[in-house]
């Protein structure tokens, strides 16, 4: 075991093995189909390459990761950011890196222009809805008291 990493770094196209087998673990760990490390790597070699998506390490060897996209939003004057999956693998919980990724996460989401931070967490994850909103997110919007929800449809199954 490590202790928690002083820095966080962002991934290059070099790390996309790296960032594959920390997604392909994250998956795994809950029961959640994943394509492989093979396939997850391909990709990653392809989307670290944009402007749009960025992944953040934590440790060396990395024990975490934050992987962030940006989208272009009409109702925001930069791009709304999406945190699309925080992971620390099972033996570093609890020491801060979690709470590393987040904060690294906003400030590369502020430095590249946006204003809002999206986040996605499955109802019954008690544990990183805990995790979110002791950060200050919420899932409602100020004014409001019902919650946000979130729906999707594959228009393909999924590969």
């Amino acid at each position: 075991m490590t202790s928690a990493p002083r820095s966080v770094r962002t991934a290059t196209v070099a790390d996309a093995a790296v960032v594959a087998d920390l997604l392909d673990r994250f998956n795994r760990e809950f029961d959640t189909p994943t394509p492989g490390h093979a396939v997850l790597a391909t990709r990653l070699e392809r989307l670290l390459s944009n402007h749009d998506v960025v992944a953040l390490l934590a440790g060396d060897p990395a024990v975490g990761l934050a992987l962030l996209t940006l989208r272009p939003n009409v109702w925001c004057a930069g791009p709304v950011a999406l945190l699309d999956e925080l992971y620390v693998v099972p033996v570093e919980r609890r020491r801060g890196i979690g709470t590393a990724l987040l904060q690294a996460a906003e400030r590369e989401c502020r430095q590249r222009g946006s204003k809002l931070l999206e986040i996605n967490v499955d109802g019954e994850d008690a544990d990183a809805r805990r995790f979110y909103e002791r950060h200050g997110y919420a899932n409602h919007e100020p004014d409001q008291t019902e919650p946000q929800l979130y729906y999707h449809r594959y228009l393909v199954p999924p590969s």
